[in-house]
């Protein structure tokens, strides 16, 4: 595969942005270390494109469009933009565009500035050029980009851009280490061992050593330096303490396809299937993949089975503490890691001792001394050294004599000079009690569980992390080095190395088998754990639990208890019983010191039969409970702040009691498909901040009250049943994170494609078009008209609620059309005579005085409702709301849907088209015009509706308009039939200055079909204002409104928009 030169091909019309929003672009991507290739159009030109620009954007892994108002009156641009569109056609080039203060359905269907721009240079090329840009603008203008309306959203745009292009290009690296000393020079020997550019086969390469010697680290390094150059790449860490975990295994397979295609809709069921699929989706892809801590070959063959998985040119890099793992043919290469050289310890323990590169001159005689003993091991010298930070001579002395007796073949005895050094024992504990029994835990979870036990785990734990003792991942996770983690259970044997039971915690299998069968357990115990497979079942009596009174920590998998509960510690704070096999927790079970309960896999249908108050419980977790069919009463749980329901299938209802936890952060209620509602009740959870009702299938609806939960940051509600996404979501303050309906990001990202994306066909605002005070005026019908008699009810016009004309030709149809105009313009010039003077009436309408003028925009519907006509009339009315003073941004056409039809002033003509299997429904229109600031009134008077095909004149008064739904509206849309010519009309009264007028044509949908909500039109496609800072959206409605909320908040969540393509 040929390297990509660039990272990024920029492209821009400089007149217009070359020296404000694309050189801040460009220098923003490049210190972000993205390589640029910009496009500099002050060279000079022809009017080809050189043969070193074509391979430069050939050469660009993403092309970045600057699209502005001049653009498209460059040829050089829009053939740059042709060959940008092939690459992106034919070798998957990305395409990124922005629209810089342009409007992405202008640049779509070259309109506006853009295809007035467009004309000029169209004027002076050839046809075929003209089909080519057309093409690539309307491709181009189709993805989904970034729109920039303003500049004072260039800055908050430049680092949407600049972080999606990071995205895109998995900049991201892997943390290595602080101090990296020694790292280069085994990355480069490493990176050498992988023949990159010399062998096109696929390579696997084993990195072999003991723990602490840096294997891991290294890979990381040669991950961050090569992965890059390759199609795809993947670091799966700690395989072997993931693969132990009940459901660890498929998940790393997973993890591969997630971390290559970033995708997560590929969902593997067994770790045979999981094989099939990564040979299929790996085989023609050159990726780099790491298999860090492998222990075993089900592992490797799981991960890596074949070199046939993988593409040409692939590598694969296996870290173990393994040798036999690496023997045969299973690996092409082995690079053994070694320790440090003296050197490099000494540099390594200074970093972290002294925070520079070598020791202190009254430390150096010692620090070679501890350094000597460290053996080399990274770990060792970490951990020495940072325990040795800011400490006088005296005791470095005393470690050193501790050191001393130490055998140099015993690091893990080395380590545990740093857990003596600890000056709590809460730390202490805290450290032997993660390294039992919490390793990959939450470390918020622990912290609850630890504080319950008196040992103010928060502070304890940040001591730890500073001590090199225990590390936090980036999700949260705690971690221990095996040496470390090796090193605290050495330390609880020393405790009692023959009799088992006098040991505070107890982990090892066999050991614990024989305290519990034996019942040699005593009140020394404070912690148990056993697991068995989930397929088996080991029973016991709780008698053995007798003389543990001081127990607290106690995690079962697939165990039974047999026997009196009340054996158990009253002192317990932690059950994490996975397989739990009671229906419910016996009542002589005491439980009132628990501040966790885990009960996954259980049988629970109850959980408790008696009523428990427990004042110190703070999680819940009954996930994959199938059984279960009702919750707890939460009155009684005050302190719960998680409650995981995850996998409940039987579980129908939720309590009402769930509104009193009043300290609750998270619920979890995935996947529990027979929930079919939430309690009104949840609503009032003003500390929720997580709430999680994905795959809840039957849960139909979330209501608006979610607005009032005030801390709620992440809704995570995919795979419901909901059609109807609350609009007052976007008025809450809080929410951070939404995953719904398909859309998953920060909120200020998919909100707009949510509202405007996930309306449902049922949701009905309120009708623009009711009243409660209809007009007695009369409808009309003459038939086959003649002038004279149209002449002679021309002064009945305004005591006409509606007028049909049927003409005898097209011709007679203008002329009579002609008469009706006239006769209603002259009857608004006679009704402004009373107010107003000639002369006043006069400059009303002229040009001069539109500055005087407010815009307005209004809304008409004639015909029957259909889900087709709801959607259309909630993205318009709430465009209308959305733009406040702004602009009213109209959808354009949605095939088979709606047509939309648009002109200047105060007409628009068409052709009726013709959709197979479909049916005219409803005629929308929407006038945007301006009048004075004391006029209140809508100023509409009339609607002329002109058929040319069948000769025929409808004329509506404007509160004949109002009724969407009558008889009179039925009649005209159901006359209109395709192929007609068709001419709407819309008369104002004096004082209003008609500036554009837009039709749509709204289609029913077919029987027993569903409207697709996710095919709407480009919401951007037509603006009914020209002057976007004065714009007010009005509706014909006697009811108010109040929209500030709504808009304030939509202003403040989308300080631009994203361009959606449909």
């Amino acid at each position: 595969m040929q390297t990509r030169r660039y990272e990024v091909f920029l492209s821009f019309r400089g007149e217009d942005t070359r020296a404000s929003f694309t050189s801040h672009l460009y220098a923003s991507l490049q210190n972000n270390g993205i390589i640029v290739f910009k496009d500099d159009d002050s060279l000079q030109r022809g009017d080809h494109i050189s043969t070193s620009l074509l391979e430069a954007i050939e050469q660009s892994k993403i092309a970045v469009i600057v699209f502005s108002k001049n653009y498209s009156d460059s040829g050089w641009c829009l053939n740059e933009l042709v060959k940008i569109i092939e690459c992106h056609r034919t070798i998957g080039q990305t395409l990124l565009p922005v629209f810089y203060d342009v409007d992405p359905s202008e640049v779509r269907h070259q309109t506006g500035e853009f295809g007035k721009a467009f004309s000029l240079l169209s004027r002076i090329s050839k046809k075929k050029d003209i089909l080519k840009w057309r093409d690539a603008l309307r491709e181009a203008a189709s993805i989904a980009g970034f729109v920039v309306l303003n500049s004072r959203n260039e800055r908050e745009a430049i680092d949407h851009v600049v972080e999606k292009v990071t995205l895109l290009l998995d900049k991201t690296d892997l943390f290595v280490a602080d101090n990296p000393v020694g790292v280069e020079s085994r990355v480069q020997d490493t990176i050498q061992l992988l023949d990159i550019q010399q062998s096109n086969d696929v390579l696997l390469l084993g990195m072999w050593g003991m723990g602490g010697t840096g294997k891991t680290t290294i890979a990381k390094a040669v991950y961050n330096k090569i992965g890059r150059d390759f199609e795809g790449r993947s670091f799966l860490e700690n395989i072997r303490e993931t693969w132990e975990q009940i459901a660890g295994k498929a998940p790393l397979q997973e993890q591969i396809l997630f971390d290559i295609f970033k995708e997560k809709t590929t969902k593997i069921q067994s770790i045979e299937s999981g094989k099939i699929t990564l040979k299929e989706r790996l085989c023609n892809k050159r990726v780099l993949l790491v298999l860090d801590d492998v222990n075993s070959l089900d592992q490797l063959n799981a991960l890596c089975g074949s070199r046939k998985w993988f593409g040409s040119g692939s590598r694969i890099i296996i870290t173990t503490r393994d040798e036999n793992i690496l023997r045969g043919s299973r690996v092409d290469k082995v690079c053994t890691i070694k320790e440090l050289n003296e050197n490099e310890s000494i540099e390594l323990f200074s970093w972290n001792a002294f925070k520079q590169a070598s020791p202190k001159k009254d430390f150096a005689e010692i620090s070679r001394k501890i350094v000597e003993y460290s053996g080399g091991l990274p770990l060792a010298l970490d951990v020495l050294g940072s325990y040795l930070f800011d400490r006088g001579v005296a005791d470095w002395k005393s470690v050193m004599e501790k050191i001393k007796v130490i055998p140099n073949d015993q690091v893990q005895r080395k380590l545990k000079i740093s857990y003596d050094g600890l000056k709590d024992d809460t730390e202490k504990e805290i450290f032997l009690d993660i390294a039992c029994f919490f390793i990959g835990m939450d470390r918020n979870d622990v912290i609850l569980i630890l504080n319950g036990c008196g040992l103010f785990a928060e502070i304890g734990i940040s001591v730890l992390v500073e001590r090199s003792l225990v590390t936090v991942s980036d999700n949260n996770k705690l971690g221990m080095h095996d040496l470390l983690r090796d090193m605290g259970r050495a330390i609880i044997r020393e405790q009692s190395p023959k009799e088992l039971g006098e040991r505070s915690r107890l982990w090892f299998h066999e050991d614990v088998l024989g305290v519990l069968f034996e019942r040699t357990g005593t009140k020394a115990v404070e912690g148990l754990t056993l697991k068995f497979p989930m397929d088996s079942s080991e029973s016991f009596s709780t008698e053995a639990f007798k003389k543990m009174k001081r127990l607290r920590l106690l995690q079962l998998t697939s165990v039974r208890l047999d026997g009196d509960f009340e054996y158990i510690s009253r002192n317990l704070r932690w059950l994490c019983w996975n397989g739990f096999p009671l229906t419910s927790i016996p009542s002589n079970f005491y439980q009132g010191n628990l501040v966790s309960i885990e009960l996954e896999n259980s049988n629970v249908r109850r959980l408790w039969r008696e009523t428990q108050r427990l004042e110190m419980l703070k999680i819940l977790n009954l996930s994959h409970s199938h059984d279960l069919t009702q919750t707890p009463d939460f009155s009684n749980l005050p302190n719960l702040e998680k409650l995981i329901l995850a996998d409940c299938k039987m579980l129908s209802e939720i309590s009402n009691s769930i509104g009193d936890l009043k300290k609750i952060l998270l619920i979890s209620l995935e996947d529990c498909i027979s929930l079919r509602s939430l309690p009104r009740s949840i609503y009032k959870l003003k500390s929720l901040k997580t709430l999680n009702i994905s795959g809840c299938s039957m849960i139909d609806k979330l209501e608006d009250d979610l607005e009032h939960m005030d801390s709620l940051t992440n809704l995570i509600a995919n795979n419901t049943a909901i059609t109807r996404v609350p609009f007052s979501i976007v008025r809450s303050k809080s929410i951070g994170y939404i995953c719904l309906c398909g859309y998953e990001g920060f909120s200020n990202d998919v909100f707009p494609s949510i509202i405007w994306s996930w309306m449902s066909p049922t949701n009905t605002l309120p009708s623009p078009f009711h009243t409660s005070n209809m007009s007695s005026l009369v409808p009309l019908d003459v038939s086959h008209s003649s002038s004279d008699s149209l002449s002679s009810i021309s002064m009945h016009l305004p005591s006409l609620r509606s007028l049909w004309v049927e003409c005898s030709s097209e011709l007679q149809l203008s002329h009579d059309a002609a008469i009706i105009l006239g006769a209603l313009n002259a009857t608004n010039y006679k009704e402004l005579e009373p107010t107003a003077t000639t002369s006043q009436a006069s400059n009303m309408t002229t040009s001069a005085q539109v500055s005087k003028h407010s815009p307005k925009s209004l809304l008409i519907q004639i015909g029957m409702n259909c889900q087709v006509t709801n959607i259309l009339k909630e993205i318009i009315l709430q465009n209308m709301d959305v733009s406040g003073t702004g602009g009213c941004f109209l959808p354009g056409d949605s095939y088979p849907n709606w047509f939309t039809f648009n002109s200047e002033g105060s007409s628009v003509t068409f052709r009726v088209p013709q959709v197979v299997g479909r049916n005219l429904k409803t005629i929308m229109c929407i006038v945007s015009t301006s009048s004075r600031d004391n006029i209140t009134s809508s100023g509409l008077r009339n609607m002329l509706v002109k058929n040319y095909t069948k000769a025929t004149i409808q004329l509506y008064k404007g509160e004949a308009l109002i009724s969407s739904e009558d008889e009179e509206g039925q009649r005209l849309v159901s006359s209109i039939e395709p192929g007609n010519k068709v001419e709407v009309v819309v008369v104002f009264e004096n004082g209003f200055i008609t500036k554009k007028t837009t039709v749509y044509l709204v289609y029913d949908e077919p029987i027993d079909r569903t409207l697709n909500l996710y095919h709407l039109p480009d919401l951007n496609a037509s603006s009914c204002s020209d002057d976007e800072n004065e714009c007010i959206g009005k509706r014909i409605s006697t009811r108010e409104e109040s929209t500030d909320d709504f808009n304030q908040n939509r202003k403040k969540k989308n300080k631009f928009l994203c361009c959606l393509s449909f």
